[in-house]
């Protein structure tokens, strides 16, 4: 499997901050893990998602309904389903449970500090009161952060450099997250020096998307910019089509916009997080404590473009972030 390295690890809790030993397995019994998705359970990036999972634990040696019990839920991007899985997968006791995004971390840990959580695509946990800090997370949650909020701004940079007409540009984000907030506020700090004026559209249901692109779109000089979240990934193509009804230049947080046939995107490869997130799920799953672990990042920047000689125009502008673990001792 490829993968691009456009992640910050977070290393594990102190040692003996998890009560592991409340949901260690004797030696060659059945281990249970939960998982809890944010999009709808047919959506083939979740699918490719779940698969790099799966697929990595069992080159660690675990395979579903051997040695491991892997239960799923799909939230579909809803808060009353986000509400009862979590409530569902924390009463099954697992010995761990995968948390996808900020909107199902946050209820996760409202209701389980005892379960080990693995996290993935999370900006800013530090920020959202998931851990501690990032060296030391603390609790019961650790995993993987997917950008920098500090990235965002770079959307609206690269929406001014495909589009230099932009004037305006609508901003399509989750309110109700911590990481649609912290999204919105770098897009608007970078806003003055690009010259364009940036206006936000709260994601909600399909809907609302239609009538404030339809609204928005009614001025000339107009561009789109879509920022990270499970609403905008499962309402993707509406947007994606949207776009190009209204010829928005837009630019996307993830490349399974670009798949679905949007013009740019500037982030991280995600199935690569869920990857890494089975070798957190193996370490606990074998009784291990986290150890006290530093992230040190170096970044390397790195962009590829690419288009299509048929409309919609696509390119993919890819950033890689490579870190290295450096153990405590």
């Amino acid at each position: 499997m490829r993968r691009r390295d456009f992640i910050l690890l977070l290393g594990g809790a102190a040692a003996g901050a998890w009560p592991l030993a409340a949901y260690a397995q004797q030696p060659g019994g059945m281990r249970r893990v939960g998982v809890l998705m944010g999009p709808i359970a047919d959506d083939p990036e979740g699918q490719a998602r779940i698969a790099a999972l799966l697929h990595r634990l069992q080159q660690l040696g675990w395979t579903e309904g051997r040695n491991v019990r892997i239960d799923t839920r799909w939230a579909a991007a809803n808060a009353d389903n986000i509400r009862r899985y979590v409530a569902e997968l924390v009463a099954l006791a697992p010995d761990v449970i995968l948390a996808t995004g900020s909107a199902i971390l946050a209820p996760m840990l409202q209701a389980t500090r005892a379960v080990p959580i693995v996290f993935v695509h999370v900006p800013d946990p530090v920020g959202a009161g998931f851990v501690d800090s990032l060296a030391q997370p603390g609790g019961n949650a650790t995993g993987f952060i997917n950008f920098e909020y500090g990235i965002s701004g770079k959307w609206l940079e690269l929406l001014k450099q495909i589009a230099p007409g932009v004037t305006r540009a609508a901003v399509i984000r989750d309110a109700a997250i911590t990481a649609g907030i912290g999204q919105w506020g770098a897009i608007q700090s970078v806003a003055p020096s690009v010259g364009v004026e940036v206006s936000p559209v709260n994601v909600r249901d399909a809907g609302e998307i239609e009538r404030a692109l339809a609204a928005f779109a009614r001025a000339s000089n107009s561009g789109l910019i879509v920022t990270a979240s499970a609403l905008a990934t499962v309402h993707r193509n509406l947007i994606v089509t949207l776009a190009a009804r209204y010829k928005l230049p837009a630019v996307y947080s993830e490349r399974t916009f670009v798949t679905a046939g949007g013009l740019s995107s500037y982030g991280p490869d995600l199935v690569d997080q869920y990857w890494r997130a089975a070798g957190y799920v193996d370490r606990i799953l074998k009784g291990e404590k986290p150890a006290r672990r530093t992230c040190r990042c170096k970044r390397r920047p790195s962009t590829k473009r690419r288009s299509t000689s048929r409309p919609p125009r696509r390119s993919a502008l890819p950033c890689h972030r490579l870190c290295s673990l450096a153990p405590t001792r």
